[in-house]
């Protein structure tokens, strides 16, 4: 099962348009896609080619162009595949992992711990990611479509960030994973934090952009975010919820994600012959490889303040 084959009715993305002009519009993408194999028309729900109208601000075109890349993309990275086995050393200190609770509208809670990176590997931390948006989705009530991303910066500093990884994670979600975000909450970000988040801000889409939300501990106005999203009994002490029972363990966990694993496709142990099983030695690249392969990257594109300055958002 992909993680949009459950999902047959349309987002609210594109509520706004009458629903002769949706239904329409889906068809003329349907039209354009042309014949395909029986998994890439499974994935092509009419819910799925609404959200990729609505990243393409209802271009049909433009949404075509783009669906057509995600099903290229899926059918050689084959993000179905992947099981929690290979996938369970990234998740170890719970850097990312699926929040027990739902947000009010029954939306899965993505937690991130930046603060918590564990691995070097770019290929090992995004297939991680994108295991845990296909678990996510999956999990997914019916009548909902995207979901909400708790990212905790407790104990974060500027080298638990990499350029390489924040790019490559923002271009995964942006084009194959369009409007599945509802909304971002960044818990107590750091001051040291704010310059990252400008310099990445361009490569975000402006839909994306306002969907990010600030809260701060100390800030009672922003900390009523969370109360209207959360139900604050279910929410985690740690992000100002009443819930102490909910702090993250790792064995626990994967016991629930291997019970995914075999709810959802049948068996625990499938590992995509794309990508086998990485050993630590083939996995972990050094920090100076990774360090120099970041500084080629800025030397490209001009000096950071460059950057900043001359990229428009």
């Amino acid at each position: 099962m992909s993680s949009d084959s459950k999902k047959s009715s349309p987002s609210g993305s594109e509520k706004s348009l009458p629903q002769e002009e949706y239904l329409n519009k889906i068809n003329e993408v349907r039209t354009l896609l042309g014949p395909l194999n029986e998994k890439s028309s499974e994935y092509c729900s009419d819910a799925t080619i609404t959200r990729y109208l609505a990243a393409r601000n209802g271009h049909v075109n433009k949404a075509t162009k783009m669906l057509k890349e995600t099903l290229k993309w899926r059918m050689q990275y084959k993000p179905e595949e992947i099981r929690w086995e290979e996938i369970a050393r990234e998740a170890e200190t719970g850097k990312i992992y699926r929040a027990n609770c739902t947000d009010k509208h029954g939306r899965t809670v993505l937690v991130m711990k930046p603060s918590s990176q564990n691995t070097k590997s770019p290929k090992g931390q995004i297939r991680f990611l994108v295991y845990c948006m296909e678990n996510a989705i999956l999990n997914l009530p019916e009548d909902q479509e995207q979901m909400v991303w708790l990212i905790d910066f407790h104990g974060f500093n500027m080298s638990h960030i990499s350029v390489k990884v924040s790019r490559e994670t923002a271009h995964v979600l942006q084009e194959h994973y369009p409007e599945r975000l509802g909304c971002a909450i960044l818990y107590n970000p750091p001051k040291v934090f704010e310059p990252f988040y400008r310099m990445v801000k361009p490569f975000l889409d402006a839909k994306t952009r306002n969907k990010v939300r600030f809260v701060y501990s100390d800030d009672e106005i922003s900390k009523k975010v969370l109360e209207d999203i959360f139900d604050l009994e279910q929410l985690d002490v740690a992000f100002g919820g009443r819930n102490s029972d909910s702090s993250f363990d790792f064995e626990k966990y994967a016991e629930r994600m291997r019970e995914d694993d075999l709810k959802f496709f049948g068996n625990t142990t499938t590992v995509s012959s794309t990508s086998a099983h990485l050993s630590n030695s083939d996995s972990e690249v050094s920090d100076s490889e990774e360090k120099h392969s970041e500084g080629k990257e800025m030397i490209k594109n001009g000096s950071l303040e460059s950057s900043l300055d001359t990229t428009k958002t």
